[in-house]
C-alpha cells in the first residue's frame, strides 16, 4: 500500500469528490448564493497551487517522516512493543487530536488566523470549500504534521490511513449534501457531519469558534467547543466572515493577498 500511496490518495480523492459533487446536485442542503463556476475555479486553483508547493518543499511529506522515524526507531510508539494494529489505531487517534488543537490555535493566534480566514471567507459552503486553504497555512500544517509524526513514531501505514481519512472526511463534512436529520444525529456521534461543521463557518463569532473537528467529533464535546446547531438555522445562517464580501473572497489573487490585509478591501453589511 505504501508503494502506491500517491495513487491511492488521488483515487480516493477523485472518487469522493465526484460522489459528493453528485450528492450535492441531487439533494442540496442550501441554495448557493454566488457563482459556482467562479468559486470552483478559484478554490481548485488554490488546491493545485498548494499541491505543487508542498510537493516541491516536502517531497516525501508526512509518510516520508514516518518512514524516517521507523528506520531510526525514534518516536513515542517505537519505544513500546505494541501490536501493529494497536499502534496504528493510537497513531490515527493522536494525529486527529493534534489536528483538532492545531485548528483551535489557528483561530486564536492573530497571525495564524489571517492565514486560516482564507478558508472561512468562502461565501458559500460546498465540497470545494474543503480545498480552499492559503499555501502558507498548508506549509505550516505540513510542518506541524511532520513534527507530530516523528515525535509519535507513528507507523507509516497509520499516517497514510490518517491522510486518506482526513481528506475524505473533509470533503464529506464540507459538502452541501442534505442528510436526513435522524441520520445526521446518529452519524455525528462518530464522525463530523456537514451540518455539524457548517456551524463552524457561520459569520457569528461564537459559532465560528466551535466545532473544530474535521474527522472525529469527540474532541469538541470533550473540550467544550461543541455547538449542535446554528442559531439562525442551516437555511438562514450566513456563511463566511462578516467584513468580507465577494470582491475579496472569490478571486485567487485576492485570496493569496488576504493575510496581508488588516482590514478587508471592501466592507459589506453582511450579517
Amino acid at each position: 500500500m505504501l508503494e502506491h500511496e500517491a495513487s491511492i490518495r488521488i483515487a480516493v480523492f477523485i472518487g469522493l469528490l465526484s460522489l459528493f459533487t453528485l450528492l450535492e446536485w441531487i439533494r442540496p442542503r442550501r441554495k448557493l448564493l454566488y457563482s459556482k463556476t467562479k468559486r470552483w475555479l478559484n478554490n481548485f486553483g488554490l488546491l493545485i497551487l498548494d499541491s505543487i508547493i508542498v510537493r516541491v518543499l516536502f517531497p516525501t511529506a508526512a509518510v516520508g517522516a514516518a518512514l524516517f522515524a521507523f528506520e531510526r526507531n525514534i518516536g513515542l510508539l517505537n519505544y513500546f512493543n505494541l501490536r501493529p494494529e494497536l499502534s496504528i489505531i493510537l497513531a490515527v487517534l493522536a494525529l486527529d487530536f493534534i489536528i483538532y488543537f492545531q485548528h483551535r490555535i489557528f483561530h486564536q493566534v492573530p497571525a495564524l488566523w489571517r492565514l486560516h480566514r482564507v478558508h472561512h471567507t468562502d461565501l458559500d459552503y460546498d465540497v470545494t470549500t474543503a480545498l480552499r486553504f492559503h499555501p502558507v497555512e498548508i506549509l505550516l500544517s505540513m510542518l506541524i504534521k511532520i513534527i507530530a509524526v516523528i515525535a509519535l513514531g507513528a507507523p507509516p501505514l497509520a499516517v497514510m490511513i490518517f491522510e486518506v481519512i482526513l481528506n475524505g472526511t473533509a470533503l464529506f463534512n464540507h459538502s452541501n449534501w442534505k442528510l436526513p436529520i435522524r441520520v445526521d444525529a446518529w452519524l455525528r456521534l462518530f464522525i463530523v457531519t456537514p451540518d455539524m461543521h457548517r456551524v463552524h463557518h457561520s459569520v457569528k463569532v461564537s459559532e465560528t469558534n466551535s466545532n473544530y473537528g474535521f474527522n472525529i467529533p469527540w474532541w469538541d464535546r470533550l473540550f467544550g467547543t461543541y455547538c449542535s446547531q446554528p442559531k439562525a438555522g442551516h437555511l438562514d445562517m450566513t456563511i463566511g466572515i462578516k467584513e468580507f464580501g465577494p470582491e475579496d473572497s472569490i478571486r485567487i489573487d485576492s485570496l493569496l493577498l488576504q493575510p496581508l490585509l488588516s482590514k478587508p478591501i471592501v466592507k459589506t453589511d453582511r450579517e
